[in-house]
């Protein structure tokens, strides 16, 4: 594949992620407002999952995992901005819109592919509920109980073994490849294969990028959602500067604007 050979992997030192977060930072505080927008869809989005766990509280789970599998999606805009930042210009909402509405069909092809992959989690988490509690359950908390005291937490270890490797997935092919897609002319399959090159060859500052990644969702859902008000931008713009380090693609044509 001749995209895959012109796009280079480079190699970062393990506290990199801090210096990208330290970037993603700035880049949210040269264009707050749009930043909180971004931020703001996803805590209603996760308002919306909330209160549809207290009525079918067994797609709780999944259903907070699939909302986080699609999340690198949804940081398009931001990625524009720290492209256009990273130019000199100062960019607002409306080059954030711009980008969705430009496009490309591999970011659609990507965020169905992302799309596709949170509701069989979703449905598959539910399903595992649902043959192997056998006990009624009213609620998040009985569930809890059960899971923690009542079942010897082995339901919950291998919920938690079943989606932490879907998670390791999905974070694989994505930590470098929407940035990369939209600003660059290349398919989907190398976009995704150059994103699990990175994570390959940078395992130390990687495992530091997702624990980084945990720790702001974890803050987040811990704050009602709200702590996705900051973290979303800031986590979406470091991804930028995560791209710009990892990825050499400059042999490969730039989108059209």
């Amino acid at each position: 594949m001749p995209q895959v050979a012109a796009i280079r992997v480079r190699t970062v030192p393990i506290g990199a992620p801090l210096q990208w977060l330290a970037l993603g930072w700035r880049d949210f505080l040269r264009c707050p407002g749009a930043g909180l927008v971004h931020g703001a869809f996803v805590a209603v989005g996760g308002w919306v999952v909330l209160a549809l766990s207290f009525r079918y509280w067994w797609l709780a789970p999944g259903a907070f995992s699939g909302f986080v599998i699609v999340g690198p999606i949804l940081a398009t805009g931001l990625y524009e901005l720290s492209r256009l930042i990273g130019r000199g210009e100062s960019p607002g909402l409306s080059h954030a819109i711009a980008a969705w509405r430009r496009g490309t069909w591999q970011l659609v092809q990507l965020g169905l592919l992302l799309s596709v992959l949170g509701t069989l989690w979703v449905v598959g988490s539910a399903i595992l509920f649902k043959l192997f509690v056998k006990v009624p359950l009213r609620g998040p908390l009985d569930f809890l109980r059960y899971a923690a005291i009542e079942q010897g937490n082995v339901l919950f270890l291998e919920w938690a073994i079943l989606g932490g490797l879907g998670v390791a997935i999905v974070f694989s092919i994505t930590v470098v490849s929407p940035p990369l897609l939209l600003g660059r002319k290349l398919g989907l399959s190398a976009a995704l294969l150059a994103s699990v090159r990175a994570v390959g060859d940078n395992p130390g500052p990687m495992f530091v990028w997702a624990l980084v990644i945990l720790i702001a969702t974890s803050f987040s859902l811990a704050t009602a959602m709200l702590g996705f008000l900051i973290t979303v931008p800031v986590i979406g713009h470091a991804t930028w500067h995560a791209y710009r380090a990892l990825i050499d693609a400059s042999d490969l044509p730039l989108r059209n604007e």
